[in-house]
């Protein structure tokens, strides 16, 4: 086993997790790990206390599993809200501290102190009241990565209302599907954004989403975008069949600041996490305010050594879960978040290095993909001072060892952890991560979270180690989801049907002999393309309505960039001849960008005369995958034409 990080004195006497190690009077990471779970209530509790989070009203009990470990109650009793924990508490005792720093492509760099921060989200929050947002509204966040994603993820939450962040490179199709589910009341864009040196206008997109989806009442839009047309000011609000309210972002912040933050309970929903599920339609993972916010909280100074005086800089998008986890983590422990708006890789490979040195990062967050294409794109190693570095970050997809290894010992010359955690929308955090205080292998998970009761067992349910299974978790978590939203049903079934009373995350994972944890990818048909995931009916459903395509199947195949690249097989529709399938191809791949998003265009469109499937017209997608990989696909024997796999093998050598 390669160790590319061993803790030097510092981090071994000084890291904020070793507080919690001295409470609960334990030497090591794996001792303190087994601590956190014997009493997961006692152990969270420990965290509220040694992080400070500001509770309204303090909470009777911690934990109550009396309706049974899939609808667990944390913080019985207790009154929180996450712009009071997180920017209010600061605001007071630090108030000229950095709460936001944020640069754009071009070099433009803009900076937020937490008094100052607080006095925008004041402001944002009145003149949502005034256009009668209030508590249980949803409210969609379909912004780039700036200061008034912030700004509004704050202000929603505090209205009591329920922020919906959404992917700032989603199609129309992709955002009405969800402001269609989420029962969107009102929308928070900007007229666009700038990528690669390229204008990206987003409000387009969201108006064309809203022509599918008429409920939105409601379109703030940030002028982000010099001259660009947003509409008219403060359009009064709309009737049951008009169109929506139109209010530019800067009226709203040239309005009286509101004080008032709604007094929400510690299970109010926060925030709904969408995230595709295999049967296509987006599903929506709830989550609290106490119980997210603990969560959090907690990766961040545990896991990532962020405190007062440090700063986070994460390269995602506040349509992921990492957008959230990032605002509340960092603020939560009064540290500074560093924005990055544009292409982490534009003008050139040394544009993250510069974000870094520039401002003084602390902790950096970086996806795999990104690191394979600064490595190949590399002339030579960074010239930038990266010593404000104290902890490098990873989440989303897995590792190769060359890549690690690159950024790990050729870069930060290990001198720096490598935290790559792994977890997931639904989760609201880790599942497993490993910590600074403790040797670290090469592309190694480290070992279960804190506080988290992980495990990888068998088809029988039962604990397996050296060889793979599925990723469980024995005990909830405060920020377990609370569901998928207003469908308990389809919870139950994703989550909670394959193994009785084990939550099952749909990973497949390795326990080695060395005690290295290791996920190997889904076990079910979602796709993970460069971090981001995606359902095949998702794309399916596109090309279902393209007037040649019959039926297709969507598959991921692994690539050595983006994890997974989307590969795409369709049947021609009766009477369809084989001229013109080029042509099919290509309007395939614009249906995909326009409806779904660019990120999860088909890298290949193939033609196939049938696809395997079984005597219940079940397409099997796994069956099209081993095709194109050449390995065995396993049992077919329910397959109606399990002949259709071979010709796929033979139809597709060679494009690989």
């Amino acid at each position: 086993m390669t160790y590319i990080w061993r803790p030097n004195q510092e981090y071994s006497e000084n890291a904020n997790v070793v507080r919690l190690m001295r409470h609960f009077g334990v030497a090591d990471a794996d001792a303190l790990r087994a601590v956190s779970v014997a009493d997961v209530g006692a152990f969270w509790d420990a965290v509220v206390t040694d992080l400070g989070i500001r509770f309204r009203r303090p909470y009777r009990r911690v934990l109550d599993t009396a309706s049974g470990p899939q609808f667990p109650e944390w913080f019985v009793g207790g009154e929180l809200n996450v712009t009071d924990a997180c920017l209010d508490r600061w605001a007071e005792q630090s108030p000229a501290a950095p709460a936001v720093v944020h640069e754009t492509e071009a070099g433009l760099v803009r900076q937020l102190s937490y008094a100052e921060l607080a006095d925008q989200v004041a402001r944002v929050r009145g003149g949502l009241r005034r256009n009668l947002i209030g508590p249980g509204d949803a409210v969609a966040l379909y912004l780039p990565m700036i200061p008034e994603a912030v700004v509004a993820l704050y202000a929603v939450a505090s209205l009591g209302a329920i922020a919906v962040p959404l992917f700032s490179g989603f199609a129309p199709g992709a955002i009405a599907a969800r402001l269609r589910d989420a029962e969107v009341k009102a929308v928070i864009t900007a007229d666009g954004t700038v990528r690669r040196g390229r204008t990206v206008r987003m409000r387009p997109q969201l108006d064309e989403a809203i022509a599918a989806f008429p409920g939105v009442r409601l379109v703030v839009t940030v002028e982000n975008l010099a001259g660009a047309a947003v509409g008219p000011t403060d359009n009064p609000p709309a009737d049951e069949a008009g169109e929506p309210a139109v209010v530019r972002w800067s009226s709203l912040l040239a309005g009286p600041p509101d004080p008032d933050i709604a007094p929400t309970a510690a299970s109010d929903v926060l925030l709904l996490g969408y995230t595709s599920g295999t049967t296509g339609r987006p599903k929506g993972a709830v989550h609290t305010h106490a119980g997210f916010l603990t969560k959090v909280a907690s990766e961040l100074p545990y896991g990532f050594e962020l405190g007062p005086g440090r700063s986070l800089c994460w390269i995602t998008d506040m349509g992921w879960i990492m957008g959230p986890l990032a605002v509340l983590g960092t603020h939560a422990c009064g540290g500074s978040l560093v924005l990055y708006e544009g292409s982490p890789d534009t003008p050139d490979s040394t544009r993250v290095w510069q974000l870094v040195a520039r401002h003084r990062v602390t902790t950096l967050g970086v996806s795999p993909t990104l690191v394979r294409t600064l490595r190949v794109a590399a002339d030579g190693l960074p010239t930038q001072d990266l010593s404000s570095v104290r902890v490098l970050g990873s989440t989303g997809e897995p590792w190769d060892p060359e890549s690690y290894e690159w950024l790990a010992r050729d870069v930060f010359t290990g001198r720096v952890p490598v935290v790559n955690f792994s977890g997931g929308t639904e989760v609201g955090g880790s599942l497993l991560c490993p910590y600074p205080v403790e040797d670290i292998a090469s592309c190694s998970l480290g070992g279960p979270a804190l506080g988290m009761d992980v495990d990888v067992v068998g088809e029988d349910g039962r604990q397996v180690r050296g060889v793979t299974g599925e990723l469980v978790c024995r005990q909830p978590w405060p920020a377990m989801t609370r569901g998928v939203w207003r469908d308990d049903e389809r919870y139950l079934e994703t989550y909670w049907s394959t193994f009785p009373g084990l939550w099952r995350q749909g990973d497949f994972a390795l326990v080695d002999e060395h005690r290295g944890w290791y996920v190997l990818g889904r076990s079910d048909d979602v796709m993970n393309v460069s971090g981001k995931r995606v359902a095949p009916t998702e794309i399916e459903s596109v090309l279902a309505a393209d007037p040649a395509v019959a039926e297709s199947a969507v598959v991921g195949i692994p690539d050595p960039t983006k994890n997974e690249a989307v590969w795409a097989f369709w049947v021609a529709r009766p009477g369809e001849g084989i001229e013109g399938i080029e042509g099919v191809a290509r309007r395939l791949r614009d249906r995909v960008a326009a409806e779904v998003g660019k990120p999860f265009v088909p890298t290949q469109v193939v033609r196939v005369e049938a696809l395997p499937r079984t005597r219940s017209a079940k397409i099997l997608r796994r069956a099209v995958r081993a095709a194109v990989l050449d390995i065995d696909p396993g049992d077919l024997s329910g397959a109606e034409n399990p002949e259709a796999v071979e010709t796929i093998r033979a139809q597709v050598k060679g494009l690989r």
